[in-house]
């Protein structure tokens, strides 16, 4: 198989997985609680070990994957939706390998990467300087990518058509990223992160 085909492949795996993961997120515009209990009933599957380990390997294979395809396709690339397509895989890529490490160094510490977790960098100065855009870009860049993907496959479709499989995907990811950044900043309500989760980020703390 060609290398493209098998990062659609993958990305079809992954894809259930991401949903079920920005829904979470969705989850706390109810509250932490309802979150934290989405993620429990979530992870009773995803964590199951065999589950876990396909997702981790496709993960690891989509990164590659992607950036070997990114650089590649360097000198043949042409047209906006081409490069829109090739930058935001590459930031996905970098966002996946961030994501999981940080994911994994959490449970590696004892640490349950919960909503927590994910908040903890965007309530001690100045690391939601980085959080911020780290986040609002990183599910900008899946639905863009998703959505340049659904463009080309759209092929001998009206140039309104095609067009539409992009501007819709980065108009929802754009919505959906905006509030997942001020859920966990905590513009909603007031968010109280635990000493544990910013010892992260402060020495001593």
């Amino acid at each position: 198989m060609r290398l493209r085909t098998l990062h659609a492949i993958s990305a079809t795996v992954i894809a259930p997985y991401a949903a079920v993961h920005i829904a979470n997120h969705l989850a706390a515009l109810d509250g932490i609680a309802t979150h934290i209990a989405f993620m429990e009933a979530a992870r009773s599957v995803y964590r199951i070990r065999l589950v876990e380990s396909v997702l981790l390997a496709c993960v690891l294979f989509q990164v590659q994957s992607g950036l070997w395809l990114f650089a590649r396709g360097w000198r043949q690339r042409r047209g906006a939706v081409s490069w829109l397509q090739a930058v935001a895989g590459a930031y996905l890529a970098f966002f996946l390998l961030v994501h999981v490490a940080a994911v994994l160094f959490g449970r590696s510490i004892g640490l349950d990467t919960n909503f927590y977790f994910a908040a903890a960098g965007f309530h001690v100065h100045p690391f939601q300087l980085f959080f911020a855009p780290y986040y609002l870009f990183g599910v900008l860049a899946l639905f863009t990518h998703l959505g340049c993907a659904a463009y080309r496959r759209a092929g001998s479709s009206g140039a309104f058509s095609r067009y539409f499989f992009i501007v819709l995907p980065v108009t929802v990811g754009g919505l959906l990223s905006l509030i997942i950044v001020l859920l966990l900043a905590g513009a909603f309500y007031r968010v109280e992160i635990p000493p544990e989760y910013k010892a992260i980020y402060v020495r001593g703390a």
